[in-house]
């Protein structure tokens, strides 16, 4: 197992059922929040999971398409709130299917590489989906939405995709794993986006020519009853299982402080990336 998942304990932060008024926004300030307090060794390694209803997340790249407003207005009438984050890729969907599970670890002295966040990240799936027989690759899947080298795929249909954000001696890798629903709808709203953002003519940049079918949730590809809750449940007890301790809190008093004033950071960021939309 990935050494970086052998914490000496994990603090566990649940979001995953805060509901219909947790906005996307506030998870990537208590990201920002908790890369700080561990790289700074005020917190331990911490993993945290979340749930958003009905958003499209974009990238800084999405916002630069010519014809961005007529994309979010597209989202916007699809019943989708829209935002930019504050990490890296490009535009996925966030829905009550998808669990997000973020893995906050310190920069100690030798340091943590990209590639060895994204292979910790892959290494605790694979943990994860092993008693289901699951044969996860990473890799590409061209086609998908927000493409990437550690796209994480079953038979060549994309579940999963990985992220980073670093601030403060803090790695923030992050997932959205696609646990129900139809992979290739969510793709399609992608699709439809890039169609009515672009209409064919961005100059200075290829964005993802997303074809619905190369995207499935773990529910289609394994064929069978899986549940966020279970695959959070299922989280928790491999966390317990690495490390022996896992424990499970709020943020302090500090960390709250800090929260708020990334939180407004993050509501800044997106009036500066999508002016009135």
């Amino acid at each position: 197992m990935n050494e970086l998942l052998k914490q000496p304990e994990w603090r566990i932060i649940d979001h995953s059922s805060l509901g219909l008024f947790f906005d996307a926004k506030q998870s990537f300030a208590y990201d920002d929040t908790l890369c700080t307090t561990v790289g700074s060794g005020m917190s331990p390694a911490t993993v945290r999971t979340w749930v958003h209803h009905d958003t499209i997340v974009l990238g800084i790249q999405d916002t630069r398409a010519p014809f961005l407003k007529d994309g979010v207005d597209f989202l916007k009438k699809q019943g989708y709130k829209v935002i930019v984050r504050n990490s890296g890729g490009l535009a996925v969907v966030l829905d009550e299917g998808i669990l997000n599970v973020s893995i906050i670890l310190p920069e100690k002295e030798k340091g943590i590489d990209i590639n060895r966040g994204y292979d910790a990240m892959k290494d605790l799936i694979c943990f994860l989906l092993k008693p289901y027989g699951a044969e996860v690759e990473a890799g590409e899947i061209v086609g998908s939405y927000c493409p990437g080298s550690y796209d994480l795929s079953i038979h060549g249909k994309k579940f999963a995709g990985i992220s980073q954000r670093r601030l403060k001696r803090g790695v923030a890798v992050q997932i959205y794993l696609c646990i129900t629903g139809s992979g290739a709808a969510r793709a399609n709203e992608i699709k439809q986006f890039y169609d009515k953002a672009t209409k064919g003519q961005a100059e200075h940049f290829k964005y993802p020519n997303v074809n619905p079918s190369t995207m499935a949730s773990l529910h289609e590809l394994l064929k069978v009853k899986l549940t966020v809750q279970d695959v959070v449940h299922d989280l928790f007890a491999a966390l317990q299982h690495l490390s022996g301790r896992i424990y499970s809190s709020n943020l302090t008093d500090f960390e709250l402080e800090l929260y708020e004033a990334n939180f407004i950071r993050m509501i800044e960021r997106n009036e500066k990336f999508l002016p009135n939309m």
